[in-house]
């Protein structure tokens, strides 16, 4: 059981603040791009969860829930490098691929999974510290 608001508490709540927000743009990138690879799916699909996850943790510090998020964040900074990969690869793909600086702007945003790897990151952190 929680009790007041730690500073651990608040940066759960924070990581599944944040996890919603990440949520809504990725699906707007990725459902603008007509989810061509598969892997678009993982995030769209797997941050709300990791988002009501954190929410529901913040509220009420249920072992076997913190067991889930932690797991939930390992998966997260796995699945966010793997993105950061897919999306390195995608800015090679377009015309012109490393060379020309534009296609780091207009192809694929390869920081915003490193995003996704930062916060679950941080989950972990606020949860273990």
């Amino acid at each position: 059981m929680w009790y007041g608001w730690p500073i651990e508490r608040v940066l759960i709540l924070f990581t599944g603040l944040a996890f919603a927000l990440i949520a809504v743009q990725v699906t707007l990138f990725h459902s603008r791009q007509n989810f061509r690879h598969w892997a678009m799916w993982i995030p769209v699909l797997e941050l709300p969860v990791f988002a009501v996850t954190a929410i529901v943790l913040s509220f009420v510090n249920a072992g076997w829930l913190r067991w889930v998020f932690a797991l939930m964040m390992v998966a997260g900074i796995a699945g966010g490098l793997y993105g950061a990969y897919l999306h390195t690869v995608g800015v090679g793909q377009r015309v012109g691929g490393y060379s020309q600086s534009q296609n780091f702007l207009v192809g694929p945003p390869v920081i915003l999974p490193l995003l996704i790897t930062a916060i679950s990151a941080l989950g972990l952190l606020a949860l273990f510290w």
